[in-house]
């Protein structure tokens, strides 16, 4: 295999490692819309700066994103804290909100459509080594938190700015989708039943069947891979309902023979 699709597969190993336990916190919390929001308000925010600034380059577009993206975080945590039993409704409605913030910036933007698309589902196959290297770093700093200090990321503090940071990073090289589909899929493997590395293993090997998939049809990477992820997702019901008929049949075979 040509040694160009190294980047891309890298690009995409390194985004599960850095959002499947941010994803896993994010359930835990009972607060998928964020993923989107947050995600969302990046990209309105990378969108705005590719539009209204004179030829961004990748590091004026990140910190665009990362902007758009702590201010999400922020304004979610002020209304959660407001309204708690609203949070749901005010976080869709915040997405709702930078969807058409994006779609305002790209109509100032000749090449907007074009550039709306590409952070709806990006093509990964384009993915360079400097973007591997920013998802890499922001995998090495989560996957030190999960290791060491896992309490920390359940601390609404330390989790938002972190789940913003790394949302930011990732959108510009995977996409809306394909971040949300990170985040989303192997955390539904980690209630049904499965430990951290199962899922993350069989998350990449999901995203690689798509990114394989894309090349072989020549057909958008992105949105094979955020596609391959969401089907990999929702098979996580099936299995963890069958593992869990598992454990309760060996469960009560070995309370027959303690009685």
């Amino acid at each position: 295999m040509e040694y160009w699709f190294l980047a891309p597969a890298a690009a995409l190993m390194f985004g599960i490692l850095a959002l499947a336990p941010l994803g896993s916190q994010v359930l835990a919390r009972g607060v998928v819309f964020i993923d989107l929001a947050v995600a969302q308000a990046a990209a309105a925010a990378a969108l705005g700066a590719t539009a209204w600034l004179d030829h961004p380059d990748f590091l004026a577009v990140q910190l665009a994103a990362a902007t758009g993206a702590l201010s999400c975080a922020a304004l979610v945590a002020v209304l959660a804290r407001i309204w708690p039993q609203q949070r749901e409704a005010l976080i869709g409605l915040i997405y709702v909100a930078g969807a058409c913030l994006a779609m305002l910036a790209a109509r100032s933007d000749p090449h907007g459509r074009e550039h709306l698309s590409e952070l709806l589902a990006a093509d990964v196959l384009w993915a360079g080594w400097a973007q591997v290297a920013t998802l890499a770093s922001c995998a090495l700093v989560v996957v030190l938190l999960q290791l060491r200090w896992p309490a920390l990321l359940g601390r609404d503090r330390i989790f938002f700015p972190c789940f913003a940071l790394v949302a930011s990073m990732a959108v510009p090289t995977l996409g809306l989708l394909l971040v949300f589909a990170c985040l989303i899929g192997p955390g539904l493997w980690l209630r049904a039943g499965f430990s951290m590395a199962q899922s993350l293993v069989s998350a990449m090997g999901a995203a690689g069947l798509g990114l394989l998939a894309s090349w072989w049809l020549d057909a958008p990477s992105g949105a094979c891979v955020a596609l391959a992820l969401a089907v990999w997702g929702v098979f996580s019901a099936l299995l963890g309902k069958s593992l869990l008929k598992q454990k309760t049949t060996a469960s009560q075979h070995g309370t027959e023979r303690l009685g």
